[in-house]
C-alpha cells in the first residue's frame, strides 16, 4: 500500500520540526529514513501513523488521507516507536493477547495470529515467560509482533535495533527484509550500515527538509564528484611513487595511506580518469601494481556532508 506526504508541517509553538515535506513510499518498498536528532523524522512518522496532527499537509495510507479517517488508516499501520512500550509484568503469549485485543482482532483468530507472530518473529522458546525476563534483542522481537498482531499493510518503526549486539541487530535485519516481502516499511535508524543492508531505498532529512532522497548507490553516484582511487605498488620508493603519481595531468591530490605503505590513495581532477596514467607510470618505472581498485563512497561520509551544521 503506497504512502503520500505532501507538503506536511508541524510547529512545536513556535519551533519548525517539519517543514514543507513532500515524499512517496511504494507498495511493498522498505524506505530508509535518515537524519541527525531533531531533524524531524520521529515527528513524520507519528504523523504518518495517525499519533499527532499535523499544523499543515497530508498523509494518504493507499485511499484513505489520515486525519479524515484517523481510525481506518490505524488499523492498516502497524508501529513500533524508538522506546519500546511493552508491560514487562506481563507474560508474552498475555500481551500479544491483550494487545490482539485492543486492536479488535476477532476473538475466534486471536490465537492462531499470537501463534503465526511467535513463528514469524522467533520466539517460540521464549513465549511463556514475562517480558521483563527476555533480552533485548527478544524485547524487539516482541514489539515486532505487537506491531505485526492485526496483520498490517504498512510498518512504521522507529530505531528498531537500538541497544542491539551485532548478532541480534542482524536477526532483527533479516526479520524485517522478510516481513517487507509483503509490506511498505518505513524504518528510521542511526546504524547507517544497517539501512543500507536493509533497505531499497534511502530518504534523508535535515532541519525538517529532504536533502537526499535515493538507493545507496544513487547517493554515492551524486555525492562523488571525483573518482579517487586505491593503489598499492610494491618494490617501489615510497617518495618516488608519491612524485610520480602528482606530475600526472589528471590527478588532483595524491595521498598515502597510514597503515600501509606502499598504498595510495589518488583523486582525479574533476571529470578525469587517472587509471590509463596511473598504469602507465607504473609500467614506464618498472613498479609491480598490484591494486588500483575505485574507493567508495561510505554512506556515513554522504550523510555528514548533507546533514552538517
Amino acid at each position: 500500500m503506497d504512502i503520500i506526504v505532501k507538503n506536511l508541517t508541524k510547529f512545536y509553538g513556535q519551533q519548525k520540526a517539519v517543514d514543507n515535506l513532500s515524499f512517496e513510499v511504494k507498495a511493498g518498498e522498505i524506505l530508509g529514513f535518515l537524519g541527525p536528532n531533531g531533524a524531524g523524522k520521529t515527528t513524520t512518522m507519528k504523523a504518518i501513523a495517525g499519533f499527532l496532527t499535523p499544523t499543515s499537509g497530508s498523509i494518504n495510507i493507499g485511499r484513505y488521507n489520515v486525519s479524515d479517517n484517523p481510525e481506518m488508516v490505524k488499523q492498516m499501520i502497524g508501529y513500533l516507536p524508538e522506546h519500546n512500550p511493552l508491560y514487562t509484568d506481563m507474560n508474552v503469549i498475555d500481551y500479544l493477547r491483550y494487545m490482539a485485543q485492543l486492536q479488535r482482532i476477532r476473538a475466534s483468530k486471536i490465537n492462531d495470529r499470537i501463534l503465526e507472530m511467535v513463528n514469524v518473529c522467533g520466539f517460540e522458546g521464549e513465549k511463556h515467560k514475562r517480558i521483563s525476563e527476555l533480552s533485548k534483542g527478544y524485547r524487539q522481537r516482541v514489539g515486532l509482533a505487537q506491531a505485526l498482531i492485526h496483520d498490517p499493510q504498512v510498518l512504521i518503526l522507529d530505531e528498531p535495533t537500538t541497544g542491539l549486539d551485532p548478532n541480534q541487530i542482524v536477526e532483527i535485519r533479516e526479520l524485517i527484509r522478510k516481513i517487507g516481502r509483503e509490506k511498505t516499511i518505513i524504518l528510521s535508524s542511526h546504524i547507517l550500515a544497517e539501512v543500507e543492508a536493509t533497505c531499497d531505498r534511502i530518504l534523508i532529512i535535515n532541519k525538517g527538509h529532504i536533502v537526499a532522497d535515493g538507493t545507496a548507490d544513487q547517493l554515492r553516484k551524486a555525492s562523488s564528484g571525483c573518482e579517487c582511487l586505491r593503489i598499492t605498488v610494491e618494490d617501489a620508493n615510497r617518495n618516488d611513487v608519491v612524485r610520480a603519481l602528482q606530475s600526472l595531468d589528471t590527478v588532483e591530490l595524491v595521498d598515502t595511506v597510514a597503515d600501509k605503505a606502499d598504498s595510495f590513495e589518488v583523486q582525479s581532477r574533476p571529470g578525469e580518469s587517472s587509471r590509463r596514467a596511473v598504469f602507465r607510470a607504473c609500467v614506464e618505472n618498472g613498479w609491480v601494481l598490484t591494486e588500483l581498485s575505485p574507493v567508495e563512497t561510505k554512506l556515513e561520509d554522504i550523510f555528514r556532508e548533507l546533514t552538517k551544521q
